[in-house]
Order: structure tokens, then sequence, then C-alpha cells
């Protein structure tokens, strides 16, 4: 993730931009609603799909006039968005490239492939639409300011994840973070005349004049952006290849793992004629797994609401202390989580800050590590090492950090003291292991 930000003059106006990679081919990312050239691809899954990206390509990547760390001027026009887009290109050195547009980004990819023939070697749009108050989306004016509305009274809350993102609406961890993305990335004011101008936007003329390779990639359930709207691209762009894709969220931060992968294969194959999929690592890694001691009861006793800002006071606690340790987030169950480090020490600090950050919110946390080879594919680890960390967790008692004796021999001379808690049977690990509380760190 090493990429600078640097800075293309379109006309008056300055627009940043990133590349990644130094692939055979160029592919543009153009946004959807917001963007942020740093913060944006801080997500672990936008570095997912940056990491698939970069194996084929080299990816450019910038935030729109007005968002970001562009200029924030006022000036919304499409015509001004595509030089803006040329712009870029120029500044990167890149005389044609794959253009990708998902969600808003989609009419103006659509609008630079008609007026750049020469610079679009492909098309490729996702969750995207050429009107919004046409058939077949057809939203009324009515719906429309009830929509802006609700953007104007919750913008920097998270505010487009119930609209965009249904299924992580109670993820507060995610919620939090999508509204941090969404005021450092325009304020009220700026996002509400954007979205009045995407309204008036209609490039539904513009169809026929398609001469790029088009790939229309769209969610079967899109909550958004409806099937239809997707369709109707694919029916008026000349040879068009269409791919329906499972799920009802919007927002491609959103989309499952296998969801993801399967966009990422069609684009891939679409551009290069072939599909490598996710790559295979196997890795030397402590795993780490921390949870909730007696989550049910205390969910019932204080209830679903409380429990539900509780809970995500926690998970917010544990990747602040995630990030502070370089811990990589696999995933983050209910009330569990599971991370893994390539520095076991690394690991039982970031175990125990977790706890005491728990305890501090009246919590109490449980953890396990344990050292030893996983299988990576793209976000997904796993491997008897997993399983092991996950029992150990089970094994702990309140408050403990309970490490296998691995991670305890991998830690000498670190400073971090153990007590050894003696030999275990760990459920559906081939046996005895002798595990150790860690004392101090």
């Amino acid at each position: 993730m090493g990429s600078e930000v640097n800075y293309a003059k379109s006309g008056d106006v300055h627009i940043a931009y990133r590349v990644f990679g130094d692939g055979p081919r160029d592919l543009v990312l153009i946004p959807g609603t917001l963007s942020h050239v740093e913060l944006y691809w801080e997500l672990p899954i936008n570095q997912y799909l940056l990491k698939r990206l970069t194996s084929f390509a080299r990816v450019v990547v910038f935030d729109k006039r007005g968002q970001g760390l562009s200029d924030r001027v006022a000036e919304q026009t499409l015509e001004e968005r595509i030089g803006d887009v040329r712009a870029v290109m120029d500044a990167a050195g890149s005389a044609s490239a794959t253009i990708f547009g998902w969600s808003e980004g989609g009419p103006m990819s659509l609008m630079f492939s008609a007026t750049y023939p020469e610079r679009t070697s492909a098309l490729v749009l996702c969750g995207s639409f050429a009107s919004a108050k046409a058939e077949p989306w057809a939203v009324n004016q009515e719906q429309w300011s009830h929509f802006l509305h609700q953007i104007e009274t919750r913008w920097g809350q998270g505010a487009l994840v119930p609209i965009n993102a249904p299924s992580r609406r109670d993820d507060q961890a995610f919620v939090q973070w999508f509204g941090r993305l969404e005021r450092a990335s325009a304020s009220p004011g700026a996002i509400l005349a954007l979205m009045r101008a995407n309204y008036e936007i209609d490039v539904r003329h513009v169809l026929p004049a398609i001469q790029a390779p088009t790939l229309i990639l769209h969610r079967v359930g899109d909550r958004t952006v409806p099937i239809e709207a997707g369709r109707y691209l694919a029916q008026h762009i000349r040879g068009a290849k269409y791919v329906e894709l499972p799920g009802d969220d919007h927002l491609l931060q959103a989309f499952d793992q296998e969801t993801l992968d399967l966009l990422i294969d069609e684009t891939e194959e679409f551009i290069t004629g072939t599909r490598s999929g996710p790559e295979s690592d196997r890795v030397l890694v402590t795993v780490m797994f921390t949870d909730i001691v007696s989550s049910t009861e205390r969910a019932a006793a204080i209830g679903d609401r409380r429990w539900r800002e509780l809970l995500g006071g926690y998970v917010g606690a544990a990747r602040r202390q995630l990030e502070r340790f370089r811990g990589r987030e696999v995933d983050v169950a209910g009330d569990g989580v599971f991370a893994i480090f390539d520095g076991p020490a690394r690991a039982v600090r970031c175990a125990c800050a977790i706890r005491d950050a728990a305890r501090q919110l009246g919590l109490d946390v449980r953890a396990g590590l344990h050292t030893g080879e996983c299988e990576v594919v793209g976000s997904k680890v796993s491997g008897i090492a997993v399983h092991t960390g996950a029992r150990i967790a089970a094994a702990a008692q309140p408050q403990e950090v309970l490490a296998s004796g691995t991670v305890r021999d991998l830690v000498a001379g670190s400073g971090i003291r153990f007590d050894d808690r003696g030999t275990h049977v760990l459920k559906g690990v081939p046996g005895d292991w002798r595990l150790f509380a860690v004392a101090s760190a």
C-alpha cells in the first residue's frame, strides 16, 4: 500500500490520485458517491480488492473534484468530471486503460468511454445506471427529496450504510468507519450538491456510441440500484457482456468474500482472457482469538440496543489495538475477534491490550494464541493452527490470555512472562497441549 498521493491539474482544479502496482495494462477506478484516496484504501477488503486487481493491472485511483483530497470546488458537471479522468490518466502516464466505474461512477465511465474511445481499452460497470429519474430505475422527486433529507440529517454518522448496505447496519464498527469516511470525503452541503447533480444526469443517449468491449456486473437483489438498471445497460450497449452476481447490498465494501472474488474473476477474465483466482499462500502466523465471557447473559440483562452499543465499542477498541500492533483482522463474528500477526510478541501484547480495553467497558474478555502454518487465500485463513488457536481461547478463564507452548518459546527474550497452566486436551486437535497464561506483557 506504499503508494504516494499525487495531484493532476484539470484546468484550475487539483485532482488527488494514487497508482498501485506495475501490471502490463492500466485500470482506472472511478468511484461511486464517496472517495478518499488515503482513508478509503485502509479498509482490509479494499486492500484485498487492490491486491487482486494489481495482480494483472496497474491500478489508478482518484478523488472526484469536491471530495477527499481533491480541491473542494462546487462545479460538478459531467463534462468537468470526465476532464478530470483524462487529466489523471495524463499525469499517471496512461495512454489507454480499462475504465471501471461503480454505482454513481458509472455515468462518468460511460461518458468518458464515448468521448474518448481511443483512451478506453475496455469498460467495466458494477451496480450502475444510465439515469436515476428515468425508467427502469425512475426515482421520483418525492422519493429523492426524502433520500436527501436522510443524508443531510445523518451525514457523518454512517448515513449511507442502511441505504446501501442493509446487512451491515447493525455492525457498529463498520458504521463508525463509514461515518469517518463520510466526514473525510465531503461536507453535508457538498454531498447534497453532488447528489442533486447526479439526479439530473441522463446518459441513455450515450449508450449506442460505446465502442469499447463492455462488461456489466450487477447484484440480483441490489437494494439501491435495481437489477433492471443493469439489464437496461446491457441491452443498449452493443455486444456488452452481462453478469448477475448474488446478494442484496449495493456497497462494494459489504460484498461477501465469495461474491467479491467472483466480481474480480469476471473482470480479470474479461480484460486478460484468463482468470487466475485468489492466490493461496502457506505462511507462519500467530493466530489470536478473543471473545466476551457470558455475552448472552449480559445482552439479556441490558437489552438489545445497549448491547449493540457496547459491542460496537468493544469491536472498535479491538480494531484500534490491531492497528497499533500491526495485526490483520480476519473476521469479527458476534462477540468474537479473529486476527493474525507476523510476530508472536506483538500478538500477545495486542491480546492483553484488547482485554484491558474491554475491561474499561465493563466486559470480561478471554483470548487464545497459537503460532503455526496457515493457508491464506485472500482474506480467508485456514488450517489446523486456526482450530488450535480457537480451542485455546475456549480453554481460557475470564480476563486470561492463554497461549500455546509454541508461542511461549518463540517470545523468549521479549520480557513477556507466563504462568504454567498445565496440560490440556483440546477438542478436535490431536495430542496433549501445554498451555501458558500471560502474567506480564
